[in-house]
């Protein structure tokens, strides 16, 4: 008896005028006939559409599948492995594109508005890897810190940024005079630097309290995106994250126990 070209579209989920397409390219013809002269599909142009369907579904083009199915010979797993070929190729450039789109996107939310001439005389060899942002983002961005930091750099006119950047290039010197010099992390010298740090992100970024000062130590010494941000490749040196994590915690650790310690003095205070 055979299916109906409507039936057959309605079970395969395609329109008629797919089939119709199928046919007239010589790709799919019904094989039978109703009493009345009527075209019908057999189970065999059933399964063979099934075939169709499946290679279009990974990207075949017509001519691929006419070719494939018309020589009994063909080997399909050969073209089959070519597809998978081009398909990891694809899934990896849509998401080097995904990955774009990110970086565009969070370039808008931090609202820096700066010609890429601006960037490179403000920021000079420091660079924003926007993936990282885009995780800072996602791990802080419903955080009311992360929202006025953003807000802020957003607000900061270019002469902001150079004045910002020629104080963080001031204070990455100091950093590594002291390491240079064998200064422990934990030493006044170190933990002064650190808290010159603190106060440098407090006044253009956001209030950094001890606690958030701790959270960024671990950052830097974690992730070396994190760490560029403070000190770019060419300043960098083995051990120089680790020495500044440990700095930024002992300054922290420093606030942290003098906010605790009496105000008075031992012999001023009321027995």
């Amino acid at each position: 008896m055979g299916y109906t070209v409507g039936q057959v579209a309605a079970v395969a989920g395609v329109t008629v005028r797919t089939l119709h397409h199928y046919d007239k390219a010589g790709l799919l013809a019904p094989g039978d006939r109703s009493p009345a002269g009527y075209r019908r599909y057999t189970d065999a142009d059933l399964a063979r559409l099934q075939q169709i369907l499946f290679y279009r579904e990974l990207g075949f083009s017509l001519d691929e599948i006419a070719a494939i199915l018309a020589d009994p010979q063909a080997n399909a797993l050969d073209h089959l492995r070519a597809r998978q070929r081009q398909l990891t190729q694809e899934i990896s450039r849509l998401q080097r594109l995904t990955e774009v789109a990110e970086r565009a996107i969070e370039v808008q939310r931090t609202g820096v508005v700066l010609t890429p001439e601006e960037r490179f005389e403000a920021f000079g060899e420091i660079t924003f890897d926007l993936s990282y942002a885009v995780d800072a983002q996602r791990k802080w961005g419903d955080s009311k810190g992360h929202r006025e930091a953003m807000a802020r750099a957003g607000a900061h006119s270019k002469e902001d940024w150079r004045r910002l950047m020629a104080e963080a290039a001031a204070w990455r010197t100091d950093l590594l005079s002291a390491f240079y010099d064998g200064e422990p992390a934990d030493g006044e010298r170190a933990m002064d630097i650190a808290e010159s740090n603190r106060l440098h992100l407090t006044r253009w970024f956001v209030p950094c309290p001890p606690a958030m000062h701790r959270r960024i130590a671990n950052d830097i010494t974690a992730d070396p995106r994190a760490f560029a941000l403070f000190v770019p490749p060419s300043q960098q040196r083995p051990g120089l994250a680790a020495y500044l994590g440990r700095a930024l915690h002992a300054n922290a650790a420093r606030h942290v126990g003098a906010a605790c310690a009496p105000t008075d003095p031992p012999q001023s205070r009321k027995r």
